[in-house]
């Protein structure tokens, strides 16, 4: 097997490229490869001239930028500097996770393949160009193409004769095994906010302890829509930040649900354990404490709310003993049961927690170590930051929508942080792991330059913290188009904007789509003063911004 390498680097945003990059990595196992799956940022871009085989699986967030966790790796793959012929003995394939509703469909992708290209890499395949606006989702052209690249591969390194592909209904390790330890090994519930060395700004890694100050509902009891303006107390954080910035948090599980999760698994959800990678040079998970408890683990780590990838029921089938719930699992797995698994699945946002219970049989006899193969991390979530910091130092503010709709489930579907936040009383010392992030929108520098803002409902966020800060700094020029559906329930902020108005710092302009018969929204007003828009941009040369 000497030479069977396989290198699988991923840059992912919100885990379907992570969880695509380590589908192919079990792929890669079935066929005998020893193969290391990685986020962009994590390998050692200086090793990249020595590796033979690499498959680079990434995203593209925005407007055509790189996830986070490959943003260091695409600017030195972009260094002028690097030798035209660095990569000329890898042999590589690229496949691209986007959305053709934006315009810069899959353009990471697209520039990736491109740049290894002109760097001296032979590209085994085109390009591949994964969309979530396909009815089957990415996996709509994931499947043809992994069936494509295996056969390239494997061309190229063939399996040692009397080897055979080890067979999917093969169950493979787990990355990580478990070891249950004596009662006396401590942690602590609060573990997930580790003490941060000094001199570390907070970061995904090392979130900070802010204490919540406040959680104010700013709609009417009679509205709909719950939506809060949350402060929280970032004192000695370091943090610095300006408008058009984000806060990221990292939520956590509802108690009623880690229960029900331990019961169905049976789990003791106060047992400690250990953790150990199945193969050396696998990175611990971080954010876990050793030991840890089984609820410490469900509560802070385990993403049991989300709707569950194919890749779920694909181990959940390999464990099953059941016939009758394996056949079932299979059919979720399979390239031909694509159609029903999102109609089980994604339409009705199915949680991962209620397809364990679907399954009763498989679950209760789930190995514990398989957990973290079976059930992604809980992804933090991004607010945009509703208050200068010149207005309010160590303060940070966010307006949040608490998230709750139907589906065809009798259960309504919530938001898992924003349901968590919005349940928090800022009277029981309450602590939310955060840190901030650079926002895509920057505000002129020039103090001159008129701002046209438009931010229909929470939009609105990163304007009042841009009016903030220009109003602190003297700055005039503020045109406000704000939108909602009613005056007396979900006008937020409006005796702020009002007195600013009065003062002379703000342009306000509303829309109340239903406070009259006919509905109102901000493009109207925007068509109504469009004199006073075109003066702003023609002869003051306006910057606009849209939030929504």
């Amino acid at each position: 097997m000497a030479g069977r390498k396989l290198l699988v680097l991923f840059g992912s945003q919100t885990g379907t490229a992570q969880d695509t990059a380590e589908r192919i990595g079990r792929e890669a196992k079935r066929r005998h490869f020893e193969c290391r799956v990685e986020a962009l940022d994590t390998c050692d871009v200086a090793n990249l001239i020595h590796e033979p085989l690499v498959v680079f699986v990434c995203a593209t967030t925005g407007q055509g930028d790189p996830p986070d966790n490959m943003k260091m790796f695409w600017r030195f793959l972009f260094r002028k500097n690097l030798p035209p012929r660095s990569l000329c003995q890898m042999d590589y394939a690229v496949l691209g996770l986007g959305d053709s509703s934006y315009p810069k469909f899959n353009f990471v992708a697209k520039k990736l393949h491109k740049r290894v290209l002109q760097l001296g890499g032979s590209p085994l395949l085109p390009v591949a160009l994964g969309d979530d606006q396909h009815d089957l989702g990415p996996d709509a052209v994931i499947d043809p193409w992994l069936l494509a690249l295996w056969d390239k591969i494997l061309a190229l390194y063939p399996l040692p004769a009397g080897v055979e592909i080890i067979s999917p209904d093969v169950r493979l390790p787990p990355k990580y095994t478990l070891h249950y330890v004596a009662e006396g090994s401590s942690c602590s519930e609060g573990d997930v906010l580790q003490p941060r060395a000094v001199t570390a700004l907070p970061s995904e890694q090392h979130p900070f302890a802010a204490r919540m100050v406040s959680n104010e509902r700013v709609t009417a009891e009679s509205h709909f829509q719950d939506v809060r303006l949350i402060e929280f107390d970032v004192t000695g954080s370091g943090m610095m930040f300006s408008a058009g910035d984000i806060v990221m948090i990292q939520p956590q599980n509802n108690p009623e649900d880690v229960q029900q999760f331990c019961q169905l698994l049976r789990l003791d959800p106060d047992r400690h354990f250990v953790l150990k990678p199945s193969e050396p040079g696998t990175a611990l998970p971080a954010l876990l404490p050793q030991p840890c408890t089984i609820r410490h683990l469900v509560t802070h780590y385990l993403d049991i709310s989300c709707v569950p990838r194919r890749s779920f029921f694909e181990l959940l089938s390999s464990l099953s003993e059941n016939e009758l719930e394996r056949e079932k699992l299979q059919e979720f797995s399979s390239a031909q049961g694509r159609e029903e698994l999102f109609s089980y699945c994604n339409r009705p946002r199915r949680t991962t927690l209620e397809a364990l219970w679907d399954f009763p049989h498989t679950t209760c006899a789930i190995p514990a170590e398989y957990l973290l193969d079976l059930v992604p991390r809980i992804r933090p979530r991004a607010f945009s930051i509703a208050s200068s910091q010149l207005v309010h130092p160590n303060r940070i503010q966010i307006l949040m929508a608490v998230v709750q709709y139907k589906t065809r489930l009798s259960k309504p579907r919530r938001g898992l942080c924003s349901t968590w936040l919005a349940s928090l009383n800022p009277q029981h010392d309450v602590r939310v792991p955060l840190w901030v992030k650079k926002g895509a929108m920057k505000f002129p520098d020039v103090a001159d330059t008129p701002v046209i803002m438009i931010g229909p409902g929470t939009g609105v966020a990163p304007f009042r913290a841009a009016i903030e800060e220009r109003v602190a700094q003297g700055r005039r020029g503020n045109c406000l188009f704000f939108g909602c559906r009613q005056k007396s329930k979900d006008f937020y902020c409006q005796l702020e904007w009002e007195e600013l108005v009065t003062r002379g710092f703000l342009m306000l302009f509303t829309a109340f789509s239903r406070d009259q018969e006919e509905k109102v929204y901000v493009q109207h007003r925007i068509r109504e003063n469009r004199k006073l828009v075109w003066e702003l941009l023609s002869s003051r040369n306006a910057h606009v911004y849209l939030a929504g």
